[in-house]
């Protein structure tokens, strides 16, 4: 159980690529969730777990608004939930502070902020589409490439299960620990299956 005036960090990558070390790099935290998912809607597992985690005194503590949410209607209801509790939220990278008696400037700021951040979403996604389609008409898209060969999925599953470093595995293999977790990850999901 929670105690009170706990700082509750979560961070949210959405793709092998992403460090989430650096997220929240520097501050002092009591517990962080670490959630690998895009942040289409907010059923998500780690931050479903994370609200039931937070208590009253509490503050959660994230990188920016568009790691708790992808649109403004989720972020402020996220946002409201736990100040309504009255769990302080703190975005690093907007330098905001919500804490639940915020004035109706603070909440245009959150409102706009959230649109903002999601309209440049909107945007690069279109880009990336829009790239797509041109490389595609060239001939040149192939797709993105798988990063290990399913015989090395095994071997490195089965050499991570009997407690070699996974770090030195990311090296030999020449993969990200990114995507070694996530490989590990994603294999115990194809074996354990849906629950």
């Amino acid at each position: 159980m929670a105690t009170k005036g706990q700082r509750i960090g979560y961070i949210r990558v959405s793709s092998e690529d992403q460090n989430p070390e650096r997220q929240l790099e520097g501050e002092v935290l009591d517990r962080v969730f670490i959630e690998w998912a895009t942040g289409k809607d907010t059923q998500r597992p780690k931050l479903q777990e994370m609200l039931a985690y937070a208590r009253e005194g509490d503050t959660v503590v994230v990188h920016s608004m568009d790691r708790l949410a992808r649109n403004a209607e989720d972020l402020q209801r996220l946002v409201r939930l736990l100040t309504g509790q009255g769990i302080a939220v703190v975005f690093r990278k907007e330098h905001l502070t919500f804490i639940g008696q915020d004035s109706p400037i603070s909440q245009m700021m959150l409102t706009v902020l959230g649109a903002v951040a999601q309209f440049e979403r909107d945007l690069i996604r279109e880009r990336q589409r829009e790239g797509i389609a041109l490389a595609k008409q060239r001939g040149v898209y192939r797709g993105r490439r798988r990063k290990l060969a399913p015989c090395q999925v095994t071997d490195l599953v089965r050499r991570a299960g009997s407690g070699e470093s996974k770090s030195a595995l990311a090296r030999e293999f020449g993969v990200s620990r990114e995507t070694l977790y996530q490989t590990l990850r994603q294999h115990v999901s194809t074996t354990t299956g849906p629950g």
